[in-house]
C-alpha cells in the first residue's frame, strides 16, 4: 500500500488482490440438454446459498486491500449488532480484537435470549429486528448479517450471557459443531468470535487503516460510545463536527457549522483551495458511501436556503464548490439498494411520516437559516466564497465548453480509452464493485492490458507520455491539457464523485525511473484536483512481476527478489530466468494472469500528518535543500 504522509513517513506494502469470482464452463449442448425433470430442480439450505453466492450477500470478496471487501463487510455486519444495543440503551462499550485472521467483538448489551441464540445466528428469517418496535430505526432489519458471517467463517463463535447464564456455540462453515449452557457472573452482553474462510477469502489480511476509520464513523455516529480496539480506545463528544475535524486536512473558510435535531445531524463547511465537494453521509449509523434520497435532499436543501438567505439566484455549483459536509438521519425500517447498504433507496422517514426530502428540505432550511443570520461573520465569509468560485466559473466557461465539446467528439473514437461494458454508476450493473481502468503507459504497455482484460467489467486509458505536472496550477489546466481533459471525462468525475464510472482506478506503469515519475504525477493530479478519489479508495498502483522463473514442469512470477530467489531454490537446478523490464514486454497470455482474480494492487492513502497542500508542495514543488537532504537520507540501492 501507498500512503501520502509527512516527509518521513512513506510506507509501501504489497498485498495480493484475489477478487473471486464465479467460472463459467461452456460444454457442449447434449442430446439429453432438452431433459428437463424434476432432477433439475434443487433445494440449497441456507448455507449452501451463501456460500454458492456470497457476492449477493457481502457485495465483492477481495483480500482486505480495498475498504470495501467482504471482510470488512463481514466484520460491519457483527459490529452493527452491537451498534444497535447501545441505540437501544444498553451497553455503552464495545471490545473488539483482531490478530492475524480472528475476529472478536464484545458488547455490554442484553445479550441475545439463550433460547433462541442457535437460531439467531443460524436460522434465515430469525432475528429481533423483524419487530420494529425493538429496533425501528436499526441499521440491519433483513436478519441476514450474522448468518452470512457464521456461514462464510471456517470457525465461528457466538456467546450470550444474561440471567446469570451464559450459552456458548459453535459452527464451521455455518455448521453447529458444539453448544452448552452454564451458570456464570460475568456482565451480560454477547461475544461473537469468527475466522473469514480462507478458501473463499483468498489471501486475506485486515488492514488496521480500514477498521480504524470504520470505527471512527461509528463513534462520530454514536457520541459517549467508546470503542476499545486491540487496547486504543475510539470516543467522540461532538458526533459529526469530530468527523469533519480529522478529516479536513486543508485551510477552511469558516468554522465547522454543526446542526442537530431529531433523528438528523449535519456538519459543513467550505476549504479554501479545494475544488472538489466532500460528503460523508449515514443513515441509522450506516456508512452509505453512494449517497442516496437524504444526500440528494441535503444538496437540493443547501442551495436553496443559501439562495433564500442572500436573495440571489447564485449557481448550484457555485454554492456547493469547496464544500465539506456530513449528514447523517434515521430513518424507520430503510430500505437500502443492497445487502451492503452503501445507498439509500427509502423515499419515506418511516410509515405515516413525511418524505426524506422534505424532512431534509424543512430541517436545514430553519435551522442552516437561523445559524447565518445569528453568525453574519460566517454568512460574510460563505458569500465571499461563493462569489469566487462565481467569477473562476466564468473564467473557465469558454474553455470548459470547447473542452467538453472536443472530449465528446473524441469519446465518439477516443483511442486513448478502451472502454469496458459495465460501469461503477450503472446501478443495475452485478459487477459494479468489479469495474477498473487501468491508465497505462505508452501504445505497447495499453496493448498487452487491452488484448489480455474483462472486456466486461475493465476499461484501458492509454496516456501519451509523462503527463504535466499539476502542482499550483489552476482546474483551467485540466480543461486545456488534452489528456487530463480526456481522463476527467473518462472517469466522470467534473462534478464530484457520484458519478464515478469505475470503483477501482489503477495506475499501471511500469516499476523503472520513468514509470514511478509517471505515478507521481498522476497521484499529483489526483490529489490536487480530484482528492476525494484517494480519500474514498478508489485510487491503486498495478503490481506486475520483476522475474519470469520457470523449468520445463512449472512457471512461477516473482514480484520481489526474496520470491525470485525461493523460486530458484523450489524450481531445482538452472531453471529459466526472465527480467521484465516493462509492462510491453509481457505477452498479453501472460499479462491475464497478473489483472485477474490474482491481481496484486496498492491502495494510495493520504496519512493525517500533513496537509495535502504541505505534501504536494514539498513533494512537487520547488527542489528545496530539505528535500534534496530528505532524498539522500532516505536512498536505497539495491545491488
Amino acid at each position: 500500500m501507498i500512503i501520502i504522509c509527512g516527509r518521513f513517513e512513506i510506507t509501501i506494502e504489497f498485498f495480493y488482490f484475489c477478487e473471486m469470482t464465479e467460472d463459467v464452463i461452456n460444454e457442449p449442448v447434449s442430446k439429453t440438454a432438452n431433459n428437463y425433470t424434476e432432477d433439475n430442480i434443487k433445494t440449497l439450505d441456507w448455507r449452501e446459498h451463501i456460500r454458492m453466492r456470497p457476492g449477493m450477500y457481502i457485495g465483492k470478496l477481495g483480500d482486505g486491500s480495498s475498504q470495501d471487501d467482504g471482510i470488512y463487510v463481514l466484520l460491519k455486519e457483527i459490529i452493527d449488532n452491537s451498534i444497535d444495543e447501545f441505540v437501544m440503551g444498553s451497553g455503552k462499550t464495545i471490545e473488539i480484537s483482531l490478530s492475524d485472521s480472528e475476529v472478536s467483538v464484545r458488547d455490554y448489551g442484553r445479550g441475545i435470549p439463550l433460547g433462541k441464540m442457535v437460531d439467531a445466528v443460524s436460522k434465515m428469517n430469525t432475528g429481533g429486528k423483524y419487530d420494529s418496535r425493538a429496533f425501528k430505526k436499526s441499521v440491519g432489519l433483513n436478519g441476514v448479517g450474522t448468518k452470512a458471517v457464521n456461514a462464510l467463517s471456517s470457525f465461528f463463535k457466538v456467546q450470550s450471557i444474561r440471567d446469570n447464564k451464559t450459552r456458548i456455540a459453535e459452527f464451521s462453515y455455518g455448521n453447529l459443531t458444539c453448544e452448552e449452557e452454564k451458570e456464570t457472573t460475568i456482565r451480560k452482553g454477547t461475544k461473537i468470535t469468527f475466522v473469514p474462510d480462507p478458501e473463499i477469502f483468498k489471501n486475506f489480511k485486515y488492514r488496521k487503516e480500514y477498521v480504524e476509520r470504520m470505527l471512527k464513523n461509528y463513534v462520530y455516529l454514536n457520541p459517549g460510545l467508546k470503542i476499545i480496539f486491540n487496547g486504543e480506545e475510539f470516543y467522540s463528544e461532538n458526533g459529526l463536527k469530530d468527523l469533519l475535524t480529522d478529516n479536513i486536512d486543508e485551510e477552511i473558510v469558516y468554522d465547522i457549522i454543526h446542526l442537530r435535531g431529531e433523528d438528523i445531524e449535519i456538519a459543513l463547511t467550505h476549504s479554501r483551495s479545494s475544488y472538489s465537494e466532500t460528503y460523508y453521509s449515514f443513515v441509522n449509523g450506516q456508512n452509505t458511501t453512494q449517497g442516496g434520497t437524504h444526500l440528494s435532499a441535503f444538496k437540493e436543501a443547501v442551495v436553496k436556503t443559501v439562495r433564500d438567505f442572500f436573495n440571489k439566484n447564485y449557481d448550484p455549483s457555485d454554492i456547493r464548490k469547496s464544500i465539506i459536509s456530513a449528514i447523517a438521519i434515521k430513518v424507520i425500517e430503510p430500505v437500502f439498494e443492497s445487502q451492503t447498504k452503501t445507498k439509500l433507496g427509502s423515499t419515506d422517514m418511516g410509515p405515516d411520516l413525511p418524505t426524506v426530502r422534505t424532512f431534509v428540505n424543512d430541517f436545514v432550511k430553519t435551522q442552516l437559516d437561523n445559524f447565518l443570520h445569528k453568525n453574519p461573520e460566517v454568512a460574510q465569509s460563505l458569500e465571499k466564497k461563493i462569489k469566487e468560485a462565481e467569477l473562476e466559473r466564468k473564467e473557465l466557461s469558454g474553455i470548459r465548453k470547447l473542452a467538453r465539446e472536443r472530449a465528446k467528439k473524441v469519446s465518439l473514437h477516443n483511442k486513448k480509452l478502451r472502454d469496458c461494458r459495465q460501469h461503477y454508476n450503472d446501478q443495475k450493473s452485478e459487477a459494479k464493485l468489479d469495474t477498473t481502468i487501468f491508465i497505462t503507459e505508452g501504445d505497447s504497455a495499453s496493448g498487452s492490458i487491452t488484448k489480455s482484460r474483462n472486456v466486461e467489467t475493465q476499461a484501458v486509458f492509454s496516456l501519451r507520455g509523462k503527463p504535466l505536472n499539476s502542482y499550483g496550477l489552476t482546474k483551467k489546466i485540466v480543461y486545456e491539457n488534452e489528456e487530463f481533459n480526456l481522463l476527467q471525462a473518462a472517469l466522470n468525475i467534473e462534478d464530484g464523485l457520484e458519478e464515478l464510472r469505475y470503483n477501482n482506478v489503477v495506475i499501471a506503469t511500469d516499476a523503472d525511473v520513468d514509470g514511478m515519475h509517471i505515478r507521481l504525477l498522476l497521484i499529483t493530479f489526483f490529489l490536487q484536483f480530484f482528492p476525494d478519489l484517494i480519500r474514498e479508495g478508489h485510487l491503486y498502483i498495478l503490481q506486475t512481476p520483476l522475474f519470469r522463473v520457470r523449468n520445463k514442469k512449472e512457471t512461477r512470477y516473482c514480484y520481489t527478489e526474496e520470491e525470485r530467489l525461493s523460486a530458484i531454490s523450489e524450481l531445482g537446478k538452472n531453471p529459466e530466468i526472465t527480467r521484465f523490464k516493462g509492462l510491453g514486454e509481457i505477452s498479453p497470455d501472460e499479462f491475464k494472469n497478473f489483472i485477474g482474480k490474482d491481481m496484486r494492487l496498492e491502495p494510495v492513502m493520504i496519512g493525517r500528518d500533513t496537509t495535502i497542500e504541505e505534501l504536494l508542495e514539498f513533494y512537487m514543488g520547488k527542489n528545496t535543500p530539505d528535500r534534496q537532504e530528505f532524498i539522500v537520507n532516505n536512498l536505497r540501492v539495491d545491488l
